[in-house]
């Protein structure tokens, strides 16, 4: 035993210790000591290693050795679970960090890597046309037989139902299927016009506009009104969604959008004159104006017009026109939309003829006075744009339209003393080009009706400068409208009140500031004047040699004894006088 180291175990060797350090002792501790020498390793029972080497740190090494291979294990047995492509793009970052081991895990701890989460299986897209084409005609009929038994009577209620069932039919597919906002915004009313029309197929389309033909206009009315109200809801959704707005905004009533709008082109296609009623409230209802709402409206009307290319081009004149012309602040792509619409509606090879046939109807005209002056004003404007070729260009149709009906009748008769007034305006705004046509459409008024020469001695004083123009025309183009005035008594009648008029101002009896206008105009009555009397002079001669050249033939031909000589006589002689 160590003489240095003491314990109570053994008081002899205490005491020689301490008679030998003269009363010190030396204090130790014999834990501390047990603990700085560690047992040998299992493997390694007789302590350090033969050539001095100690073992202190090999327990550490094999279970770091051990950690080492239960990574390496985890980590092939991850790569084998993710060895698919279709595996591999699934992991989620947290997949990621399970495959590796914390740096201070114990081997015997780790766990098994977690599978990754199997992703659930995409729903096939299903498109329009797909969805379209499994729809039966008599599945559809069967249905609206059963609706019609259910709530008869009650056609709002059918009409909803019959929404309904095409909502079902095409439920499955989904807003990518169908983007309708961005398809009617970049696209031409070409390729809009029969979208998504024209994927039912006929069977299905004839039974359900058969269907439509016995509903009232009233139902059928409101039924329109609903669907665009439930576009209208889908554009304002899909446009808080673009701008990030987190604002929840009411959804349509239908789920599938394609129903909306293929019940909707079948109900207009069928009875085009249900958008014509319901026109008045698209005017004045705020929610159905605006540019971004304009390519739907360009739809509707391309459906009506699908139907009927008269109720198409009569909404065309009462509700595009009017918000595409005249307006500095008109929007070009509304404009376009609106342009290859009416182009299109007159583009068909019997459009004119239709057109015309239809250019009054039920007394009402197909375009109405204030669409013609639109329409006068758009072609010939003072400053051109780029629409004013396309102006132009329809122009003489929807004129001839505007005009079209047969003289002395009571709508041309209307139509003459409302369109007078507004030539009159267009002649003094400084434009050649328009003063020209407002000419023209002037004295077609004076030729439709005798009243028009009437209002034009009333208007004259305050518009001398129109009068000119209408004068210098009948005086440089008399002989084009010689034929059309006869007989002239209402034009000589009118030229002499227009000239005692002109006298009035001249000598300082009326006071006005262009006297100047009053002189020509004064001029060119006394040129026509003149032409009206040679006119009658030359009638009241060829009377006379037709007179002649009859008695002539009498005498050559006696034989001539069953002519009239009384009734000649009074037509010869009424004729005369007339002049």
């Amino acid at each position: 035993m160590d003489p240095t180291i003491a314990t109570a175990d053994d008081p002899s060797a205490s005491a020689s210790a301490s008679a030998s350090s003269h009363g010190w002792q030396k204090v130790t501790y014999p834990k501390r000591h047990r603990r700085a020498q560690p047992p040998p390793p299992a493997h390694h029972p007789a302590g350090p290693a033969a050539n001095g080497t100690s073992h202190v740190f090999d327990s550490l090494e094999i279970k770091a050795e051990e950690r080492r291979r239960a990574i390496e294990a985890a980590a092939a047995a991850a790569a084998e679970s993710y060895a698919t492509p279709a595996a591999a793009a699934s992991r989620s970052d947290d997949e990621d960090e399970d495959e590796t081991l914390g740096a201070g895990a114990d081997a015997a701890g780790a766990e098994k890597p977690k599978k990754p989460k199997e992703k659930k299986p995409k729903k096939p897209k299903i498109t329009v046309a797909e969805a379209a084409a499994k729809i039966d005609a008599d599945d559809l009929a069967a249905f609206l037989l059963e609706i019609a038994g259910s709530y008869e009577s009650q056609q709002d209620i059918e009409l909803m139902r019959f929404a309904d069932y095409f909502g079902r039919a095409f439920a499955a597919v989904g807003p990518s299927q169908f983007p309708w906002a961005k398809l009617f915004k970049e696209s031409t009313v070409s390729k809009i016009i029969d979208v998504p029309l024209c994927h039912i197929s006929d069977p299905v389309y004839k039974t359900s506009v058969d269907w439509i033909a016995k509903k009232s206009s009233e139902s059928l009315g409101n039924f329109v009104l609903w669907c665009l109200d439930c576009i209208l809801a889908d554009l304002a959704s899909q446009q808080t969604a673009a701008k990030g707005s987190k604002k929840p905004v009411q959804q349509s009533p239908s789920k599938a959008q394609v129903a909306i709008f293929v019940v909707l082109a079948m109900v207009l296609r069928r009875k085009p004159d249900v958008l014509i009623n319901i026109l008045p409230i698209l005017r004045d209802n705020n929610k159905y104006q605006g540019h971004e709402k304009f390519p739907i409206l360009v739809w509707v009307v391309g459906q009506a017009s699908q139907g009927d290319l008269v109720a198409g081009m009569n909404a065309w004149v009462q509700h595009l026109l009017p918000l595409i012309s005249g307006k500095a602040n008109v929007n070009t792509q509304s404009r376009d939309l609106a342009l290859q619409l009416v182009e299109r509606i007159l583009s068909g090879p019997k459009a004119r003829s239709i057109l015309l046939n239809g250019a009054v109807r039920k007394g009402e005209r197909l375009v109405p006075p204030s669409a013609l002056d639109l329409l006068m004003r758009a072609a010939f404007p003072s400053t051109q744009i780029k629409a004013t070729e396309r102006f132009l260009a329809i122009y003489p149709t929807l004129k001839e339209l505007a005009l079209a009906g047969s003289p002395g009748t009571k709508t041309t008769k209307q139509a003459s003393l409302q369109l007078l007034p507004s030539s009159v305006k267009a002649m003094q705004e400084n434009n050649p080009d328009l003063s020209k046509e407002a000419a023209d459409i002037f004295i077609w008024c004076l030729i439709q009706n005798p009243e028009c020469f009437k209002l034009w001695e009333k208007l004259h004083l305050d518009n001398v400068d129109a009068s000119v123009v209408v004068l210098r025309r009948l005086s440089e183009d008399w002989k084009e409208y010689l034929a059309k005035l006869s007989p002239p008594d209402a034009l000589r009648g009118t030229l002499k009140s227009l000239r005692l008029m002109n006298e009035q101002v001249l000598s300082g009896a009326v006071d006005v500031d262009n006297q100047g206008s009053f002189k020509d105009a004064d001029k060119y009555c006394k040129v026509i004047l003149g032409k009206v009397n040679r006119g009658s002079i030359c009638l009241k001669g060829g009377a006379l040699v037709l007179l002649v050249a009859v008695a002539v033939g009498f005498a050559v031909s006696p034989n001539m004894e069953s002519l009239d000589w009384k009734k000649l006589h009074s037509m010869v002689s009424s004729s005369l006088q007339s002049f």
